[in-house]
């Protein structure tokens, strides 16, 4: 019997868990290590160059006009005012073509495989063509091409009480009186109640295997109900038209022609790509789902929205994420055409008058992280919601 004894193996760098800790925490000391010499670094410079920082700069008066605004702005209002008008026309632009670029997708993905010839043909060119344009060059085109070519506004062209010219699409504006806020309680009544019909819906189905058109019957819920409210108020709601003079439009509400330009350019560009996302996801599904649901005499409009499109949504929603997330980024380049969104106005105008670079780019690389990471939760959230539960 041999008298030698082996090396122990229950060293502490043995474990691999252990080394896994070690090596996170030197690589977590170098991070911290890094940031706080560039920290040093830059804080040394700027005091070398006497140049100050801290957002103090929001308190001062801005001096400059920002065209398109949902909430009050002058000239005489803040730097902080003005970052929160582009940080709203930002979000505003970001969400309508989330929207518009996902009806759009969703309606020329299945263009594209139509058995109609013609429109199969046409979405194809639709798709093909505009994934191969620049987006902003598109943006120019629908900004200077299409918009800045429309006439004056003494010769606008009138469609019902809209007016359309170089200057924007005039629409009439809802103005409230006494009384609305009855219509607003009654507005938020008829949103609960048609959640109500569609998990009353979706429970039916589930117990009984009978569909019945909960987003449409919804959808009815909401105008009857608001209507209703609507009527017993008064209808306390008046139309300001828009009218025509010699060298302008008076009255009305006005969509400006920078907004139109960003908004059609951002929606049908990133709808192209989203169209083939959906058709990708429609013909990921097995054929046998469509000859199964044809055998059960189902139309061919059912077909698709009841069997192939749940099921295509989970091959859709992952790449459908990177294109809201590359809208909502995009939405930055309306800046070339004067689109007064968040760079345009924070690292554009405010940088150049405050010289303020590192807090305005900063603060704007926040603002679209924070963003980006928003839309991502959001989509992973449904994206598990509508994932299969394996038994």
């Amino acid at each position: 019997m041999s008298d030698k004894t082996t090396p122990s193996n229950n060293s502490f760098l043995n474990d691999a868990g252990n080394r896994a800790l070690i090596f996170q925490i030197l690589l977590l000391a170098m991070v911290v290590f890094a940031g706080y010499y560039l920290f040093s670094n830059l804080q040394a410079n700027l005091d070398n160059r006497g140049i100050s920082t801290g957002f103090s700069f929001f308190n001062e008066p801005a001096g400059f006009p920002i065209l398109i605004h949902l909430i009050e702005y002058t000239e005489a209002n803040t730097y902080g005012r003005a970052f929160v008008v582009a940080l709203i026309n930002t979000f505003v632009i970001s969400l309508l073509g989330i929207i518009l670029a996902t009806i759009i997708g969703v309606i020329m993905g299945l263009a594209r495989l139509s058995k109609n010839w013609l429109v199969a043909r046409l979405a194809t060119v639709y798709i093909e063509t505009l994934r191969n344009i620049p987006l902003l060059l598109q943006m120019f085109f629908w900004y200077f091409a299409v918009l800045a070519a429309l006439p004056a506004p003494a010769q606008s062209y009138e469609f019902a009480d809209f007016l359309l010219n170089k200057r924007g699409i005039y629409s009439p504006n809802p103005i409230t009186q006494d009384g609305f806020g009855l219509v607003i309680v009654g507005f938020i009544l008829s949103i609960v109640a048609s959640i109500g019909v569609i998990v009353w819906a979706k429970k039916r189905q589930t117990r009984t295997g009978l569909w019945f058109p909960a987003y449409w019957a919804s959808l009815g819920v909401i105008f009857g109900i608001t209507f209703i409210f609507l009527a017993m108020a008064g209808f306390p709601i008046e139309f300001d038209l828009p009218t025509k003079s010699r060298f302008n439009v008076t009255g009305g509400m006005v969509l400006p022609p920078e907004f139109v330009a960003v908004l059609v350019a951002l929606s049908t560009y990133t709808g192209a790509f989203i169209a083939e996302i959906v058709r990708a996801g429609i013909l990921s599904v097995n054929w046998g789902q469509t000859e199964a649901a044809r055998s059960l005499g189902l139309r061919d409009s059912m077909t698709q929205r009841l069997i192939v499109l749940p099921q295509a949504l989970r091959v859709i929603i992952p790449p459908l994420t990177s294109q809201y997330l590359n809208l909502a980024k995009n939405s930055s380049l309306g800046a070339a055409i004067a689109y007064p969104e968040l760079v345009a106005v924070v690292m554009g105008t405010t940088l150049n008058q405050t010289g303020q670079a590192i807090e305005t780019i900063g603060l704007c690389m926040l603002v679209y992280g924070s963003l980006s990471l928003s839309i991502s939760v959001f989509m992973n959230w449904y994206n598990n919601k509508m994932s299969l539960i394996e038994r």
